[in-house]
């Protein structure tokens, strides 16, 4: 059987409790018709074939502005704060980011030595500092992953309201799911957590 056909099978089987969970030791499925099954089935892996298409565009965006995943969160964080006339300081961003101050304050060297941010007094606050994004790095992000999400808007667009009420829910309902039954979320690693004030 050749590879790809047996990747697809597997891939197809990752979200079908029948396969990897014949026995009902987690998802029950007490009343539901092998139909019922299979279209659950059919939005699982639509989910999965979306996560993967957006991985791709986000790698895409990333290779051609050259950055990492953080950077790319942060100038995207500074160009919605632009955009809305609030001056973003390291402090607003670490908070975001949930980072500490240090990676923050090593971020913003990095993105200011690629000539993607600017760092000034902030106009306001004597203590902090604002940080702007160069207009060459908002035209290039506006390139990429503007263009992607305005995509992404019209397909949004595209459905009616009871439609969209109905896709807001099942992805809020998805999101809800992040801790539940999380009977570790105590022991895990807290990794890069903020500390102190970055501003």
């Amino acid at each position: 059987m050749a590879e790809d056909v047996v990747r697809g099978r597997v891939e197809a089987a990752m979200h079908d409790p029948r396969i990897v969970d014949h026995d009902q030791e987690l998802v029950d499925r007490a009343g539901m018709s092998d139909d019922e099954v299979e279209q659950v089935v059919a939005v699982m892996q639509a989910l999965r074939r979306w996560h993967q298409a957006a991985e791709r565009m986000s790698e895409a965006s990333r290779r051609y502005m050259k950055l990492n995943q953080t950077d790319m969160r942060a100038l995207r964080f500074l160009i919605a704060a632009r955009n809305q006339g609030i001056v973003a300081t390291p402090g607003a961003l670490a908070s975001y980011l949930g980072i500490s101050t240090a990676s923050t304050t090593k971020l913003l060297d990095r993105l200011e030595q690629g000539g993607h941010i600017s760092r000034s007094p902030h106009p306001t606050d004597r203590r902090a500092v604002a940080i702007g994004v160069t207009e060459a790095t908002r035209r290039d992000a506006r390139e990429t992953v503007g263009r992607q999400h305005a995509l992404r808007f019209a397909v949004a667009a595209g459905l009616s309201p009871k439609e969209r009420e109905v896709v807001v829910r099942f992805l809020d309902a998805l999101a809800a799911t992040e801790h539940e039954g999380d009977e570790h979320e105590g022991d895990a690693d807290q990794g890069d957590a903020p500390q102190g004030d970055a501003r």
